[in-house]
């Protein structure tokens, strides 16, 4: 057979290296052979987890979107130079499953799912650069150049294996991490502890991956580099994978089992394994498959669920190791959604349509809402009742309202002073502003680091909060008031300052969640656009220059029309 003449080649008898050899390849890994251009600070290339074709989009999908979008929107703000990956992942025995379901050729049926997901990036208004499907040429390409670079380090071996796999996770499993349930149907099997899916033996000859030999230097990585995988909880998880010590991986599947997927270079009688197969994507969409000079990679922050940090960030890390590829700068793994409380599930019919809730909340309110109530390192829980909470009393209550109320025609307020005003405070505050004049300068900065660790919800929350001041400052003063005295006090266009000055901070910080809205409150503040940067969140920062003629525009109120 053309695979045993494979094993026979040179390049794979290094697999055959003995453990001390093995360890010494690794030692240099990272330096290498491959080159990646010099990545200067203005790059910033942030990764989803590509799709499963194998059923419907859910608001999961829709987090994970939302969230990854918001990062690179952020780094947009902050000046850099940026790279999104989305995409579906197309092949695997679950995919052909589904397909055969269906009755439909595999390609066909995943083009129509994979449609649903690009549709659904649409809809969400997320910013990605590029959209990846395994099944492209491309990819293919690429897959085969990293197995080859694998095999040609020594690092792929042929051997028998056994053990549990589950098809639901595509994922095999080791004797520790599976465990006797008995299912809803009062039926007894073997169940993956970490995913509850059942899993079922399998005795194959496969291809392995010497991921054994990259153990100790995977935890040296994280050692040395503690948030490199954010939240702790998942990182604590990691660490105990790895310290537990790793076994090599099956890296490909006989092609009687599983057709559908990329054949192994040299052996059409294997398919590779489709989480290897997966995780190529992010160098895929950089270019790997043309050249060794990738633009952006490695990834800056890639986003993925809490269900798939192994695949991430052991198996990903020690295949980069062994391909003498640079690794992730960070893994962001966010937790998942549960409705009532409970897992979200078709059989319960406890799900959310995002597309529906789109169309009723709007875009940018369900954005916020996603981001603000999302978990990362706890599940979060969605519900209708608690997206109109949101909607009513932080977007309509604290920002719409601020805006409307201080720029009606009747308080008149005067855009083309805000910048002396803003200077003035700085240097004197009357008693009654220094609260809400110190806490506007000091928010941007809190807020850009919670923003750089991934919690933006906690970032938006110190956001409504300085709005909820500025509100109770404005109501305490009063300029509805002070416009009807003769003559009209300087201190009204003082007060009007500082309201709209936060609400002017605000949408700046916004910018990255609420792309639209935030947008138009600015243009409603004539801000222009070169003075959106986060540089420009500073206090008083935003009302140059001052001989233009700045008009506030009306009709703010409409931004958040009421929900029917």
């Amino acid at each position: 057979m053309f695979g045993a003449c494979l094993l026979n080649r040179p390049a794979v008898r290094a697999g055959r290296m003995c453990r001390r050899q093995l360890l010494a390849k690794t030692h240099g890994i990272g330096k290498a052979q491959f080159s990646t251009s010099i990545h200067p600070k203005t790059k910033f290339y942030v990764t989803q987890p590509i799709f499963y074709v194998n059923s419907e989009p859910h608001i999961g999908h829709f987090y994970t979107m939302v969230l990854s979008d918001t990062i690179k929107r952020f780094a947009d703000l902050c000046g850099k130079t940026t790279k999104l990956s989305s995409g579906t992942d197309e092949h695997g025995q679950k995919i052909q499953q589904a397909a055969d379901l269906a009755n439909e050729p595999p390609l066909d049926f995943c083009t129509r799912y994979s449609d649903k997901f690009r549709s659904l990036a649409v809809a969400a208004n997320t910013s990605a650069t590029d959209f990846i499907r395994t099944t492209s040429d491309d990819h293919h390409t690429a897959v085969r150049k990293f197995w080859q670079r694998l095999v040609d380090g020594g690092f792929i071996y042929k051997g028998e294996h056994s053990g549990w796999y589950a098809v639901s996770d595509e994922a095999y499993y080791t004797s520790t991490q599976v465990e006797e349930r008995v299912n809803d149907k009062g039926e007894s099997g073997m169940y993956a502890i970490e995913s509850g899916k059942r899993v079922e033996w399998v005795s194959e000859v496969n291809y392995k991956f010497r991921m054994s030999v990259f153990g100790e230097r995977l935890l040296k990585w994280i050692e040395e580099n503690p948030s490199v995988i954010y939240p702790a909880v998942r990182r604590n998880e990691v660490l105990g994978w790895l310290r537990m010590g790793l076994e090599d991986l099956s890296v490909s599947r006989p092609r009687n089992r599983q057709q559908w997927g990329i054949s192994v270079p040299g052996d059409s009688d294997h398919t590779i394994y489709v989480w290897v197969d997966a995780l190529i994507n992010y160098l895929t969409v950089d270019g790997f498959a043309q050249s060794d000079v990738l633009p952006f990679f490695p990834p800056n922050v890639q986003v993925v669920g809490k269900d798939i940090v192994r695949f991430h960030a052991v198996y990903w890390p020690a295949l980069l190791m062994a391909a003498n590829l640079p690794l992730p700068r960070r893994i962001l793994a966010h937790a998942h959604w549960t409705m009532g409380a409970q897992k979200m599930s078709k059989s319960i019919g406890n799900v959310a349509d995002p597309f529906v809730d789109i169309e009723r909340f709007g875009v940018d309110a369900l954005r916020y809402f996603i981001v603000r109530n999302g978990g990362i390192a706890d599940d979060g829980d969605y519900s209708n009742d608690e997206v109109i909470v949101r909607y009513k009393k932080d977007l309509v209550g604290q920002l719409a309202n601020l805006a409307a109320r201080c720029l009606s025609e009747r308080l008149g307020a005067d855009l083309n002073v805000f910048a002396r005003i803003g200077r003035e405070q700085l240097d004197h505050a009357e008693p009654g502003d220094i609260a809400l004049r110190d806490m506007l300068v000091a928010l941007p900065d809190r807020v850009h680091v919670l923003f750089e660790q991934g919690e933006f919800g906690r970032g938006l929350a110190l956001v409504f909060d300085a709005l909820a001041v500025a509100n109770k400052h404005v109501t305490e003063n009063e300029p509805w008031l002070m416009v009807k005295q003769a003559p009209v006090p300087e201190r009204l266009q003082v007060v009007l300052f500082y309201s709209l000055e936060a609400v002017r901070l605000a949408s700046i910080m916004l910018l990255p969640v609420m792309p639209i809205k935030a947008a138009h409150l600015l243009d409603h503040l004539d801000i222009t656009d070169n003075e959106r940067m986060w540089a420009d969140a500073r206090f008083g920062a935003g009302w140059q220059p001052l001989d233009r003629l700045c008009q506030s525009k009306p009709g703010v109120a409409q931004l958040f029309p009421k929900l029917e």
